[in-house]
């Protein structure tokens, strides 16, 4: 367990991906205007109420924003960790991650039951899964996880020098915290933290994006049965 926790989110792979300074500049402009842009977005959609059809909009459009500032930004990496005697493209490794990290979520929620506030604040998401399409659902988590990966653990941190995963992680709680729900801005935090550690190990957005995707199916489809 140690060796693989240790090759998944410590161990860092030769590479040499810097970026010019001109590119760097660029990049952190980019960065700057599209987190003041989701931040506002997300707020917006996550207070629409549930069953309405904007939600599945704002979804979307926050989604595509994620994914057009990544790619204006500049160039993004898949990443590779070190299997064996090579080195491999992760995709069995941040799977079994992203499923460990629901499993913890799962058992939390059981505590979370028994705090009213607490589960107020769960519920006011979930309700959205209740109201809406469950296909539709699925496609539109998969899609966003694969588009906020791609965004900030691929163009946010290759556009910050120092400390990228403290940095990048804090990013993302704010703009998760415009939602304001308490919950949905812990769970940002773990998770960052989480796909940051793979994206610096790695040095590339597959292994934060399979966890991140991982992680929120298992939440959108598991979590109602035991928040009710």
């Amino acid at each position: 367990m140690r060796a693989f926790l240790r090759r998944a989110l410590w161990d860092v792979v030769p590479r040499d991906q810097r970026d010019t300074a001109a590119a760097l500049r660029r990049r952190q402009v980019v960065v700057g205007i599209v987190v003041l842009l989701g931040a506002a977005l997300l707020g917006w959609s996550v207070r629409l109420e549930p069953g309405d059809d904007l939600f599945y909009l704002g979804t979307t459009a926050l989604a595509a924003l994620w994914a057009a500032g990544s790619l204006v930004s500049g160039r993004l990496h898949l990443g590779r960790i070190a299997f064996r005697d090579r080195l491999a493209r992760p995709v069995l490794t941040p799977l079994a991650l992203g499923f460990g990290l629901a499993a913890v979520f799962i058992l939390g929620a059981l505590v979370v039951r028994q705090i009213p506030f607490l589960e107020d604040q769960v519920g006011s998401v979930l309700d959205f899964a209740d109201e809406g399409s469950v296909p539709l659902l699925v496609v539109i988590t998969a899609v966003s996880g694969v588009a906020e990966e791609l965004f900030f653990r691929g163009a946010a941190y290759a556009a910050i020098p120092r400390h990228p995963v403290l940095w990048t992680s804090l990013a993302y709680v704010v703009a998760t915290g415009a939602t304001g729900n308490v919950m949905l801005t812990f769970a940002a935090g773990l998770l960052g933290v989480l796909c940051g550690l793979q994206r610096r190990a790695s040095g590339g957005i597959l292994a934060p994006a399979l966890t991140h995707v991982s992680w929120s199916l298992t939440m959108l489809l598991v979590l109602p049965y035991l928040i009710a």
